[in-house]
């Protein structure tokens, strides 16, 4: 689940609410163009339980971003991801990666576990 659109920042909560104009809010349930393009195709209370999951696992790590980026980078077919900002403090947040330690072997296997529980049948198959 990459980046999910701000969901991985850990900021967002059932109770969270979106501008008019933020694509989160109008077309949560891709009413307007492709769901793939809001919180990447998952069900934003599901992609919450995820994040909660994610939140388990690196308790220390209030800001997700980092991690999720370091494991995609972590699978051997990824070369280059493009996360997506429009601050100058996510872009930060995203280059936090870069220093993030490598994910141990017991890492990636959790996050495969929320991922495969929570994400993969509402995503994979749209691969």
């Amino acid at each position: 689940m990459p980046l999910a659109s701000g969901l991985l920042t850990g900021k967002f909560s059932k109770h969270s609410t979106f501008t008019a104009g933020d694509h989160r809010n109008f077309n949560r349930n891709g009413e307007m163009f492709d769901k793939g393009e809001t919180f990447s195709g998952i069900d934003y209370e599901t992609g919450l339980v995820a994040v909660d999951a994610l939140k388990n696992l690196f308790p220390q790590n209030e800001n997700l971003t980092p991690i999720a980026l370091k494991w995609i980078l972590q699978h051997d077919e990824i070369s280059t991801i493009i996360p997506g900002a429009s601050r100058p403090e996510q872009v930060l947040a995203n280059l936090e990666a870069l220093n993030f330690p490598a994910l141990s072997q017991q890492q990636i296997i959790e996050i495969n576990e929320v991922y495969s529980k929570f994400i993969k049948k509402s995503v994979h198959q749209l691969w």
